[in-house]
């Protein structure tokens, strides 16, 4: 976790804390704005990422190609009201800037981008998540559980405070196991287009010992349906697809 300003965590509940863990994304082709996303960082060895689903950066089927993105920053932890927006280029000498990966299931649905923190406006104000917030022990997140989706959906926040909501779901698959030989487990819940990319969470249990005390589960990419659906009889199904989280041990590999 990462606390650039001395008394970030002088302004929130560990529970609160959340609110400063997600970050708002807009993609640009050049200065024409294109979607809406949400995101979230991640450090490991001092090293910072942004994270967020790898069709925010680049969607082929789809015809999305942005090449800048543009997140937004706190920069005062005693005013939520002060932020300002910070712009990252996506290629650099036609080349992408941003890691992903792919396994035997295919492309993974993650992709991170390295941060430099000197970049960064003076007192910007965030948390991260780290390796210590990934889960270790199975027995840590099993079906059933309830988890929350911190992002930005449909592109809706606190337009004054600059802060994400949380939508409430629930772990509708086996955790720990590869639905249906993807890299992700499916999540029961509400979300909407602009949640791709965000952190999926549960809170850790009482008396652990974390300044951020949340497992980091995964990371939100889309709602899955079927193809047989009736769009005239059946509702959607309500579930999603989220990434598992371990991915970013690889991705943020030096």
């Amino acid at each position: 976790m990462t606390e650039p300003t001395a008394n970030a965590g002088d302004t929130a509940s560990p529970t609160e804390a959340i609110l400063l863990t997600a970050l708002r994304l807009l993609t640009f082709n050049g200065s024409q704005p294109l979607t809406n996303a949400s995101g979230f960082f991640f450090e490991r060895e001092q090293r910072l990422y942004l994270v967020t689903s790898r069709h925010v950066l680049i969607d082929v089927a789809n015809g999305h190609h942005p090449d800048r993105l543009e997140i937004e920053l706190h920069l005062d932890p005693a005013n939520m009201a002060d932020s300002t927006g910070f712009s990252i280029p996506l290629y650099k000498q036609r080349n992408s800037v941003w890691r992903d990966g792919s396994d035997g299931g295919g492309t993974i649905d993650v992709a991170v981008l390295p941060i430099n923190r000197a970049a960064l406006p003076a007192n910007t104000t965030y948390l991260a998540y780290g390796p210590e917030n990934l889960v270790t022990d199975p027995g840590q997140a099993e079906v059933g559980d309830p988890i929350l989706v911190v992002g930005f959906p449909l592109g809706f926040h606190d337009a004054l405070h600059h802060t994400p909501v949380v939508r409430q779901a629930g772990i509708a698959s086996s955790f720990g196991l590869r639905f249906q030989g993807k890299g992700y487990f499916l999540a029961d819940g509400r979300t909407h287009r602009g949640s791709s990319g965000a952190p999926v969470i549960k809170r850790m249990p009482a008396g652990h010992n974390s300044e951020l005390p949340w497992w980091l589960l995964g990371v939100h990419s889309a709602r899955m349906d079927i193809g047989t659906r009736d769009l005239q009889k059946d509702e959607a199904l309500g579930l999603n697809c989220v990434w598992y989280a371990d991915i970013l041990l690889t991705l943020t590999e030096e």
